[in-house]
C-alpha cells in the first residue's frame, strides 16, 4: 500500500485527524501553532483556537466542536464559528494536553504529558457533558492514542513512553483491567495516535518509524503503511465510506533543511473501514 499525499507540508507538528460529515468531512490540528485545519475542495482552511497549542478537536452532538487546548477546553457552537474557553484543565505550565477522544458515551477522554516528557507527569481526565473533569489515570509520560472497539467493550490506549498499546475492558463507563495488547520494538518507532476499523483491527501511528502499523483484534501484526517521513503521528478513517485511512506527519524536531514531506496529511485504502466518530455530547 502506497500512501498519497493529499496536501502537501502544510502544518509543521499535524496531529489528531477525525472525520465527521457534519463539519464537510476531515479536521486535524496544527498543534504548536493552535490552528484546526479543514481539508476542502479548494484546499486546506485554519482556525485559529489556542495560543500555545492545540491538542485535539471534536464535533459536539448537538452541532458544533470541542476543542482541548494546552490547558483549556474550549466549545463553540457553530464549526467555523468563534471558540470560547469553557473550563481549565490544569494549571501547571510546564504540562500540556495531548491526544483525546469522545467514548461511547459522549463524554471526553483527554490525555496530558510534561513538555519535557517528564516521566509520570501526565494522565488521563475524562470530561462529562456537564464539564466535570475526573481524573482516570495518573503517572502517565506521554498520553496518545485512544480508541474504543466497536462493540465498545474495549479501549485501547497508548502512553508512548512505554513503546505499548495497552487495552482495557471497559464496564459501567470505567476502564479496567489494564494489560498489553501489543508491545512494538524501538526500532520499529514509538507508538502515537490510534484508530480502530469496523472489524476491530487497531491502527497506530508509529513516530520515528516512518509507518502505520495495522493489528488485528488479537494483537497480530496484519498490515504496515509505509511512509517517505519519519515521524507518523495519528491516523483515522474517514470519506463517504469510511475506507480511507488519514494519516498525519510532523515536522516536529526535524532541522530546517530536513528534505522531506514531513507535516503533509497523506491517506490511502488499507481495505478496512472505520467507526464514526463519537461527538461530545457537551
Amino acid at each position: 500500500m502506497t500512501p498519497e499525499n493529499v496536501t502537501g507540508p502544510v502544518a509543521h507538528h499535524a496531529e489528531a485527524p477525525v472525520w465527521w460529515p457534519g463539519w464537510g468531512g476531515l479536521r486535524w490540528v496544527d498543534a504548536q501553532a493552535g490552528d484546526l485545519l479543514a481539508l476542502g475542495l479548494e484546499g486546506v482552511s485554519r482556525q485559529h483556537v489556542d495560543d500555545e497549542y492545540l491538542a485535539f478537536a471534536r464535533p459536539r452532538s448537538g452541532g458544533g466542536l470541542v476543542a482541548v487546548g494546552a490547558r483549556t477546553l474550549y466549545l463553540a457552537d457553530d464549526v467555523d464559528g468563534q471558540t470560547r474557553a469553557v473550563a481549565t484543565l490544569g494549571d501547571d505550565s510546564r504540562v500540556r494536553m495531548n491526544d483525546g477522544c469522545a467514548d461511547p458515551h459522549g463524554q471526553l477522554l483527554a490525555g496530558s504529558m510534561a513538555y519535557d516528557s517528564t516521566p509520570d507527569a501526565g494522565g488521563l481526565l475524562r470530561i462529562d457533558a456537564e464539564l466535570h473533569v475526573t481524573t482516570l489515570l495518573q503517572r502517565v509520560t506521554m498520553s496518545n492514542g485512544v480508541a474504543f472497539s466497536p462493540d465498545a467493550r474495549r479501549a485501547y490506549y497508548v502512553d508512548t513512553a512505554t513503546h505499548r498499546i495497552d487495552v482495557f475492558d471497559v464496564a459501567e463507563g470505567e476502564l479496567r483491567g489494564r494489560r498489553t495488547f501489543v508491545s512494538i520494538p524501538e526500532t520499529q518507532g514509538a507508538p502515537d495516535g490510534l484508530t480502530v476499523a469496523v472489524d476491530g483491527s487497531v491502527w497506530v501511528a508509529l513516530w520515528g518509524g516512518s509507518a502505520v502499523h495495522g493489528y488485528d483484534a488479537a494483537g497480530l501484526h496484519i498490515a504496515t503503511i509505509e511512509l517517505p517521513v519519519p515521524q507518523v503521528s495519528a491516523c483515522t478513517f474517514g470519506g463517504d465510506d469510511l475506507g480511507t485511512l488519514y494519516i498525519t506527519t510532523s515536522a516536529q524536531g526535524l532541522g530546517a533543511h530536513h528534505g522531506t514531506q514531513a507535516g503533509s496529511l497523506f491517506a490511502v485504502r488499507p481495505g478496512v473501514h472505520g467507526i464514526p466518530a463519537t461527538p461530545f455530547a457537551g
